[in-house]
């Protein structure tokens, strides 16, 4: 009789695994979302075509901004580059701002919807500001014609409406990734390969947007056409802000779970109020009832080893409850022990992503000290001219090529060598991966600023270039390609594995961390230079990163960076090696945990 009741429940069981989602997902009414009828392919395609969309419209307004403050706007070189850093920092800042409105309060869709609205405002007002305030004289802009000057309130404005654009892409972004990842259920072997697939083509169409920017519209831009390139950003974020509202219908979500803020700060106090108390051996620690879970319509999270000082919050105590009879509990001496894990996840992330700031200071040399070495290198192919920005071409196509590869060939092959359904390389092992392809991006770098070097001419009073050289800009190629296979594997992963390992009412913010790295990798890159160049200046030198790269020694640099990146992927082996994984109670109360970790 036993028998035929456990395979009835396992046949209803089943019957429910194929009819709803696993994962807690709800549908946009806030029942259980339907697996036919929501999410999958179908509605996170969509939301793929909308981050390529917005990722034109954002770097087709960002991609050319230094030269639009000098230009337009009259600022000087240091001026214009310093309020670039800080509109770019401002951006990641604000990602932080709406991860929390995310997980907190409004939840990912309504976080995405409220985001893009500011952002396409933003940009209509760039593009309005820009047209009838700022190009005047008309057909000023380019690079022969300056333009006169402007008001108080028309710099404000445009400034203004910049960081509206900041505001409304860096609050957008770490929900969008999280949000399409959503519409797989992890838990249902079927849809839980697509759901790593995911992050792949999502950082794919990435790229394919910044293609387009850089080329397409940086041309334009360049050309002194700033109104016809910020006014087709616009379009491209209303056109992405229109799709991604009418699929509103098809997609899955998880429901806010209220300040996080407040439930990290309560594990803590509740633990510093309980660090003389002594918990027995075995001792059952707190579980929260559903009416009282704060995570409601999320996974349980399951006790874990390690941290055992966290684990006193969840420990009863007498004065825990304001009334023990109706489980009335004060949540500062008292948390459940899923609140208790939420913590443990959160610290034993921080390691990880510390290790990735050092990947992310070699990734911003692309954009920075890559430039300034091509312009000093042979730059032209007949009478056309190559700008030397133009070469994170290569980078973009780099990361295309190796998208594919790594679905196509090499995640299957090391299946099949590792004898494993789930994957071959797990996130941590294709980040350790991505550190040492950056360690070979420096290297390559190096060896092509010392050919340079040979190659540069000394003394040349009427050459047009301030630093020529007759190597030719194309051997920068290998090193830019070292960079887009190393994105692949680093930023790809780190996607994966931070919303993987992250909990479910915290999974923006594990994004939002991939956004962090890169605008700490910006300051601590800020950070090294300046060290550099106080020490390699002393005694009158002309230190490794001069204006007169010819001067100077930044293959020094390039291998200082190698050197640098090779420690922190030591560290990082370590840190890896001691990741404990998290471990989820599904919604049918088996256990769920992610697979294994070590490197």
């Amino acid at each position: 009789m036993t028998i035929g009741g456990v395979t009835k429940k396992r046949t209803l069981k089943k019957e429910q695994d194929e009819v709803y989602t696993m994962d807690g997902s709800v549908d946009y009414s806030g029942h259980p979302a339907s697996r036919q009828e929501t999410g999958r392919w179908f509605a996170s395609n969509i939301i793929l075509v909308n981050q390529g969309l917005a990722t034109l419209a954002f770097f087709g307004v960002g991609v050319n901004l230094v030269l639009f403050l000098t230009r337009v706007l009259g600022e000087n070189n240091a001026d214009a580059a310093n309020a670039v850093s800080k509109w770019t920092g401002t951006v990641y800042i604000f990602s932080l701002v709406g991860a929390f409105l995310s997980d907190a309060y409004w939840g990912r869709f309504k976080t995405c919807a409220i985001f893009q609205i500011i952002f396409v405002v933003g940009l209509a007002s760039v593009s309005l500001c820009t047209y009838l305030f700022l190009l005047t004289p008309k057909g000023c802009g380019d690079r022969l014609t300056s333009c006169g000057k402007h008001t108080s309130m028309e710099m404000g404005l445009f400034y203004f409406s910049i960081y509206l654009v900041a505001l409304g892409y860096g609050g957008y972004q770490p929900n969008i990734a999280t949000f399409g990842a959503d519409q797989f259920d992890e838990e249902y072997q079927k849809e839980s390969h697509s759901k790593v697939a995911f992050f792949s083509y999502f950082y794919l169409a990435m790229n394919l947007g910044s293609l387009f920017s850089n080329t397409i519209l940086g041309y334009f831009e360049d050309e002194g056409m700033w109104a016809l390139g910020f006014w087709a950003s616009a379009a491209s974020a209303f056109m992405a802000l229109v799709m991604f509202l009418v699929r509103t219908p098809k997609y899955r979500h998880f429901k806010a779970t209220g300040n996080p803020l407040s439930r990290l700060s309560q594990v803590l106090i509740a633990a510093i109020r309980k660090w003389r108390t002594e918990m027995p051996e075995g001792e059952r620690l707190y579980e929260a009832e559903e009416k009282e879970c704060s995570t409601d319509g999320n996974r349980k999270l399951l006790h874990s080893e390690g941290f055992k000082f966290l684990d006193k919050a969840a420990y009863i105590n007498s004065g825990d409850f304001y009334n023990q009879e109706q489980g009335l509990r004060n949540p500062w001496r008292l948390c459940p022990i899923t609140q208790v894990e939420e913590v443990k996840c959160i610290l034993r992330l921080l390691p990880i992503w510390l290790c990735t700031i050092i990947y992310s200071v070699v990734f911003t040399q692309m954009a920075s000290l890559f430039v300034e070495q091509g312009a000093a290198m042979k730059t032209t192919i007949a009478n056309f001219r190559i700008p030397a920005a133009s070469m994170s071409s290569f980078d973009i196509l780099s990361v295309v090529v190796f998208v594919f590869f790594y679905r196509r060939v090499l995640d299957p092959l090391m299946s099949r060598l590792r004898k494993r359904e789930s994957g071959g390389l797990t996130e941590l092992h294709r980040m350790g991966i991505g550190l040492i392809i950056a360690v070979l991006a420096m290297i390559s770098a190096g060896i092509v600023e010392c050919y340079r070097l040979k190659y540069a001419i000394k003394d040349c009073p009427h050459c047009k270039a301030p630093n020529p050289s007759t190597l030719s800009i194309f051997w920068q190629i290998p090193q830019y390609v070292f960079i887009g296979a190393s994105e692949v594997f680093m930023y790809v992963g780190q996607l994966e594995f931070f919303n993987a390992q992250a909990p479910d009412g915290l999974k923006s913010f594990g994004s939002a961390l991939c956004m962090t790295s890169i605008s700490l990798g910006n300051y601590v890159s800020s950070l090294i230079v300046s060290i550099v160049m106080k020490i390699s200046t002393e005694d009158h030198m002309p230190g490794w990163i001069p204006g007169n790269l010819n001067k100077g020694h930044l293959d020094r640099f390039y291998f200082l960076l190698a050197a640098l990146t090779t420690v922190d992927f030591v560290v990082y082996i370590l840190c890896a090696r001691s990741y404990k994984r998290i471990k989820m109670e599904g919604k049918f109360g088996e256990e769920h945990t992610q697979i294994s970790y070590d490197v």
